[in-house]
């Protein structure tokens, strides 16, 4: 019996890996006797490839069974080309499984020309049912397996597994075998302790189930080996268990502290110890704030303390630990002033990045079973987004969107967490003032097509343009050289810091080196940067009062050279002539035969140059 598992990922990324499909497969293959009967192959796309092309690749597979893991963002997609293989191979078993599957297993039958649905956890399920089909016996009675038969719903749910750890590891199991350079899903646990209204992460069980410490360790192993790059911790809360969160960034730290971790955590688990962890390993962390209004979250069943939040917070500010929150618009309570008091507060904090969505009533969630009598009017098709509430009529939710993606282009894309609030200290605006005034600006310019075709540079550029026309609106213009710079400089310090390392020369190499009889060229993750102020001063100065600073300090011109090394990026204040040297690099000709452009002598452009070559700056061409 040939089984087809296939995903279909929102977009290509690290995060497009098909981890619940390869559970499945992972968990048969450890049942012998069924998987010399049952052989399960993987099939994944993305969204917006052509669907013609995916359909020929489950084909030719000679499929007797396929399976669909289903999330909101492609249940269309699923379903679509379920109906269509339903065409193309109709004596198929077509089945499915994931959130939004279980979650609205009903509806999705109901409509769908799917046989069956796996609901909740589905490695046992899945396991069991195969084995029924491969003697080609009905699913029916099955925990776990939602059905219709003749026109009647049947939903027999299954108890999740209290140990997860009896579940084979795709990773450790060779299912899923990362390639260099990829990313990764990693499960820690599952589960959640919380009732969040909007989420149903919590349901099917009560609580977490961990995973066992020797499976992570060897599962970190792996990642190490295959020289993954990213690795996305799956647990809803990571540092719920504070004790264990911080044996697992212990050990991050000695077996893989080069690979970038991502965790979702919650503030109130946050210590000084902890926060101190998260620096000593690379990774980014997501907080869900969600909103910063106490009887809004108390609406959809969370409780917040805006006092104990900020705190902890703080401590990770303190460590400069990188980090960001998620905001939702629309929730039950909330308004348009509402959302822009939270707006407001949680970029007083300093996050690395906000991630604003609208509110999405998901089924299978407690919120969507009160909707009706909260009326939240919301889409009834994926991806359930509110339209309005009785505090938040529709126009309003329209200027928050605008809000959200203005917050999305010029803070968190454009990388202003470090000069953000010396621009609103100075023009005397909340965050959300500046947003709005971002937003208004940015709908009027005719030449910008659409905020997701920008790239970094165009985003930098945007940001200039717009401080500029805002400072001389509010006659502050005096601070606009100062105002560049803050952004030029954060600009080119994040292109450096995400630059791949350049190989650097022994000291015995460099000895054995004649640099200005070598063509020498600018390494590619090294940034000549030109500044109106010198750019030494404004780093000392921290967190800049720009009138402050622009009245001790005068926009006099300074030149700088931006790289990275180890973990870290420097910034190296040059004068011209070294500045020059570097600009003329690359073009073939020894460095020597350049020195008179820049106006220097051999000695000290030959000090230049060992410094330059030892950092990795420059680079000898092969």
């Amino acid at each position: 019996m040939q089984v087809v598992l296939a995903s279909i990922h929102p977009f290509p990324s690290p995060q497009a890996v098909p981890l619940a499909a390869a559970c499945l497969k992972a968990a048969l293959s450890e049942n012998v006797s069924l998987s010399s009967r049952v052989a399960v192959s993987l099939a994944a796309t993305t969204l917006g490839q052509p669907r013609q092309a995916f359909l020929e690749e489950i084909l030719a597979l000679n499929p007797d069974a396929i399976g669909f893991s289903i999330y909101a963002w492609n249940r269309a997609e699923c379903l679509e080309m379920a109906a269509a293989l339903r065409l193309l191979r109709p004596a198929a078993i077509l089945f499915a499984g994931g959130p939004e599957a279980s979650a609205d297993a009903e509806r999705i039958l109901s409509g769908a020309s799917l046989d069956f649905i796996i609901t909740g956890e589905g490695e046992a399920t899945f396991v069991e049912a195969m084995a029924r089909l491969s003697e080609c016996s009905p699913v029916d009675g099955l925990q776990g397996i939602a059905l219709m038969r003749q026109g009647s719903f049947q939903s027999l749910p299954r108890p999740a597994q209290p140990n997860p750890g009896r579940f084979p590891s795709p990773y450790l199991s060779g299912t899923l075998i990362p390639g260099e350079g990829d990313g990764a899903l990693w499960e820690l646990s599952r589960g959640c302790s919380f009732a969040c209204e909007f989420c149903f992460d919590h349901k099917g069980h009560a609580g977490v189930r961990y995973f066992p410490e020797e499976r992570i360790t060897r599962e970190l192993q792996v990642f190490a080996k295959q020289k993954v790059t990213q690795v996305f911790v799956l647990d809803s809360t990571f540092n719920l268990d504070i004790k264990r969160a911080k044996k697992i960034l212990q050990l991050i730290r000695k077996a893989a502290p080069h690979i970038h971790f991502h965790f979702e955590v919650r503030s109130e688990f946050i210590d000084a110890e902890l926060a101190d962890l998260f620096t000593q390993i690379t990774c980014s962390l997501q907080i869900g704030l969600q909103s910063a209004d106490p009887l809004v979250q108390q609406n959809v069943g969370r409780v917040f303390n805006r006092e104990d939040f900020s705190s902890r917070i703080g401590m990770l500010n303190e460590t400069g630990a990188i980090f960001g929150f998620d905001l939702i618009y629309g929730l039950p309570g909330d308004s348009l002033s509402g959302f822009r008091r939270s707006l407001d507060f949680a970029l007083s904090l300093y996050p690395n990045h906000l991630d604003i969505f609208p509110l999405a009533v998901l089924p299978g969630t407690r919120l969507a079973e009160r909707a009706d009598e909260l009326g939240l009017v919301r889409k009834d098709t994926a991806p359930y987004t509110v339209i309005s509430s009785p505090t938040f009529p529709p126009a309003d939710m329209v200027i928050a969107a605008r809000l959200a993606a203005a917050c999305d282009i010029f803070y968190s894309r454009g990388k202003a967490v470090a000069w953000f609030n010396s621009v609103l200290q100075a023009l005397h605006l909340s965050p959300s003032a500046l947003l709005g005034e971002f937003a208004l600006w940015f709908a009027g310019q005719q030449e910008v097509r659409g905020e997701d075709q920008l790239n970094d540079g165009q985003i930098r550029q945007l940001q200039r343009r717009f401080l500029h026309e805002l400072f001389t609106e509010k006659n502050r213009q005096k601070l606009v050289p100062l105002v560049h710079d803050l952004v030029d400089y954060h600009y080119y310090y994040a292109a450096a810091l995400l630059s791949p390392l350049p190989d650097l020369p022994t000291d015995r190499e460099l000895e054995r080196t004649d640099l200005l009889r070598q063509p020498l060229v600018l390494s590619s993750s090294a940034i000549l940067a030109r500044f109106n102020y010198e750019i030494i001063d404004i780093l000392e100065a921290g967190e800049v009062n720009l009138r402050e600073f622009a009245g001790c300090f005068k926009p006099c011109g300074s030149f700088a050279v931006i790289y990275p090394r180890g973990d870290d990026v420097f910034t190296e204040s040059l004068i011209e002539p070294y500045y020059l040297l570097l600009q003329h690099l690359g073009s073939g000709k020894p460095a020597g035969d350049i020195l008179p452009l820049p106006g220097l002598d051999a000695e000290e452009a030959i000090s230049f140059l060992e410094f330059a070559a030892a950092e990795g700056i420059v680079t000898i061409c092969s």
